[in-house]
């Protein structure tokens, strides 16, 4: 997937190229074991309009961000990963993701591992059934619905996708 996907951004193709080069000379990069860093898959949410995202007080980041995390031994594909994480960490059943990722990045933080390490994050989008009712899972602080315009720079990829998805 990520040798087909070609992102209009420069900087964002740039992560995405390092990432298949990353992927070609680790067998385990998808394992969070893999301590010098592993891929992620996480999911901007937004509700029926298209208009607001769903984010989470992440306790580890202490910041507000999407949806995602660690790919597991059961996972098929990236956004069939995206989509499990945001669905148990939203408890909201029936999103709906789009196949094609919508941005990547690289960050250092110290994960489950308890030691300092990278995680390789594509990112998604899902939408929610309108009428959606989020539920704060034990992975998450606080879940709370955001204008895009308003995302915080932790999420300013998202600020890239208003008027795109509003329906």
């Amino acid at each position: 997937m990520l040798d087909r996907w070609h992102p209009a951004a420069r900087e964002v193709d740039s992560v995405r190229l390092a990432l298949v080069s990353y992927l070609d000379a680790r067998p385990d990069a998808c394992a969070r074991s893999c301590a010098p860093g592993h891929l992620t898959a996480s999911t901007l949410v937004l509700d029926a309009t298209g208009e607001r995202a769903l984010l989470t007080l992440h306790p580890r980041v202490g910041a507000w961000i999407q949806l995602g995390g660690h790919i597991e031994p059961g996972d098929t594909t990236l956004a069939g990963a995206a989509l499990r994480e945001a669905t148990e960490e939203s408890g909201i059943e029936g999103l709906v993701i789009d196949p094609e990722p919508v941005h990547a990045e690289v960050h250092a933080l110290t994960c489950s591992l308890g030691v300092p390490t990278r995680h390789l994050d594509v990112r998604f989008v899902a939408h929610a059934p309108a009428g959606a009712v989020e539920t704060i899972s034990a992975e998450s602080l606080d879940l709370r619905w955001w204008p895009l315009r308003e995302l915080p720079d932790e999420v300013a990829f998202g600020r890239d996708l208003v008027g795109q998805y509003v329906r």
